[in-house]
């Protein structure tokens, strides 16, 4: 089998990579990636020697898909994956839907092209933020819980958010063109019978994630906790009670080996991935960690509330393990500490990964 990856020089592509050709050595992989994010030549030379194929090019330019052989699949995790992305003053909204919208266009008229399937790697962020930023919850310790004295939204449960739960704006310009690059490739594989897979992600975290407080939050709280940092727990009274759970990338592969796999069928083709409530922390939560693995250290507090943020958001991934079989394979401890020790190892990661 031949698979194409979009983006594999960045964190989860050259994870998924690299876990891939361990578990099938037999396999090809070609990588598409325009390296323009700060890190991702790093990663280059070390897939280059495990054999697979790295062409130079950008999603966003059709003609650079020309030089692309056919493969049988293609997994897209080329996107840009920050929520503050248009609207922060790194790249404009106009850049933001070249890269997640007309660059999903690009993949999918190659998918078209040769008939390969296609596999989106989504984000938990399409889900609609007012009803999420509007819950009620607990302090439990130095976490939010979500209160269970209300009536939840449609498709929220003690376990997480869950497929059906709201995508009606505002969701954030990074959110929609998630979910319009979302709906596109469903109707791609309809219209030209070429199959399609919708894997929305919750935060994705290990090794390797380069540092960057808007896209990898644990890599970039641990390796600035090491290096005695400034930090600071932002909006929701500046004590870092927010809630968020992670999943290691290299959990995918099972998944992705079997909707890769002949004759794969499910009977829907959008769903969940996250680490659930066993996988949830908070900021503060995680400092405590850090707290007993580096030493105490001071954090400031910010009580000044930032766009597009939730104090408790979990994905529910149940319906992964009913469908797939599927669940996280890598605890929260086991993920915290591989990004840990790559820190110690690492000293200028986060001046590699363009965040200093």
């Amino acid at each position: 089998m031949k698979i194409l990856i979009t983006g594999i020089c960045g964190f989860v592509g050259s994870t998924l990579a690299k876990a891939w050709l361990e578990a099938e050595p037999e396999l090809t992989i070609y990588g598409l990636d325009n390296f323009i994010r700060p890190g991702s030549e790093v990663n280059r030379i070390p897939l280059q020697k495990k054999g697979i194929k790295l062409l130079h090019g950008d999603i966003r330019v059709a003609s650079d898909f020309d030089a692309v052989p056919a493969v049988d699949w293609v997994i897209d995790a080329a996107a840009n994956p920050s929520v503050l992305a248009g609207v922060d003053g790194q790249i404009s909204s106009r850049q933001l839907i070249e890269h997640n919208i007309q660059g999903t266009v690009n993949i999918l008229e190659y998918c078209k092209r040769y008939g390969a399937g296609f596999i989106l790697l989504s984000t938990s962020r399409v889900y609609s933020i007012k009803p999420l930023a509007d819950l009620a919850v607990k302090t439990v310790g130095s976490a939010f819980r979500l209160s269970l004295d209300q009536p939840l939204p449609y498709g929220l449960s003690e376990a997480g958010i869950s497929e059906v739960f709201t995508t009606l704006p505002p969701i954030s310009l990074y959110g929609s063109t998630k979910l319009a690059s979302e709906i596109l490739a469903l109707e791609y594989g309809e219209t030209f019978d070429f199959p399609v897979w919708i894997n929305r992600c919750g935060v994705l975290a290990g090794a390797g994630q380069f540092g960057r407080a808007d896209q990898g939050i644990f890599a970039y709280w641990i390796n600035a906790w090491l290096r005695r940092r400034p930090l600071t727990y932002i909006g929701f009274d500046g004590k870092g009670h927010q809630v968020r759970d992670c999943l290691h990338p290299r959990d995918l592969l099972p998944l992705l080996m079997r909707q890769t796999s002949s004759g794969a069928v499910a009977p829907i083709r959008l769903i969940n991935l996250g680490g659930g409530l066993s996988h949830a922390i908070s900021i503060a939560e995680l400092s405590s960690w850090c707290t007993d693995r580096f030493g105490k250290r001071s954090v400031a507090g910010n009580p000044e509330m930032r766009r597009f943020d939730v104090p408790w958001m979990v994905m529910d991934a149940s319906k992964a393990q009913d469908i797939w079989g599927w669940e996280p394979q890598t605890s929260i401890h086991e993920i915290l500490d591989e990004i840990a020790t790559h820190a110690e190892k690492h000293p200028n990661w986060l001046e590699l990964s363009g965040f200093i």
